[in-house]
């Protein structure tokens, strides 16, 4: 995967509500894939893979 792409899951349906993803060196970004100019999270890789994980594990609980 090349690094600084924004991409969406491929699970992502066609109605719009995503949220697209890129990988840095230092960080992972996330925004809105409707409003991509209104900002975006960044993580640490460790706590976004630590996030990944917990969801496909079905542990993340509020």
């Amino acid at each position: 995967m090349e690094r600084n792409a924004w991409r969406k899951s491929s699970r992502s349906g066609s109605n719009g509500q995503c949220v697209e993803v890129r990988d840095r060196a230092a960080a992972v970004d996330v925004r809105d894939s409707k409003a991509p100019n209104t900002g975006m999270l960044s993580f640490e890789p460790a706590a976004w893979d630590a996030f990944v994980d917990s969801i496909k594990a079905d542990t993340c609980r509020p």
